[in-house]
């Protein structure tokens, strides 16, 4: 029941700030939050997603995490096939290039979002055996 009751509040999040256009919802929980418009993959179709995000100078985490499932996100998959894409933090508007990061990199950046969601992202590796990617946008 519990995880009903957070995936609802997730989806309203989600659907309030994409479409109030960035307008309401800029934050979940204290935590910043972007859209994500990325190209689909497979269909060209553009699609939207709501991530929790670190932005260090001109630099932009997200983490592809998926609640820890076995699987990545379609967006990860999305980014690495087209990895230009738009994002909006609230309702500015930004043109990105989106890279995966590893190793030293990956692991710097991995203790800095896992801090800003409170432990989330180690719980998450903890429930799957798939490296949980680590990218970073920066603006084109």
């Amino acid at each position: 029941m519990r995880r009903y009751i957070i995936f609802t509040f997730l989806f309203f999040h989600n659907y309030i700030y994409i479409y109030s256009k960035g307008r309401i919802g800029k934050s979940l929980n204290g935590r910043p939050c972007l859209i994500l418009e990325s190209t689909g993959a497979k269909t060209q179709l553009i699609r939207k997603n709501v991530l929790v995000y670190l932005k260090e100078n001109d630099e932009i985490c997200i983490v592809a995490s998926k609640g820890g499932s076995i699987n990545n996100p379609g967006w990860y998959h999305n980014l690495k096939k087209n990895p230009s894409a738009t994002i909006y933090i609230g309702t500015t508007k930004i043109e990105v290039t989106a890279r995966e990061i590893t190793d030293d990199e990956r692991l710097e950046w991995w203790k800095k979002m896992d801090y800003l969601n409170n432990g989330g992202y180690e719980n998450y590796q903890k429930r799957t055996q798939r490296t949980i990617p680590v990218l970073l946008l920066s603006e084109t």
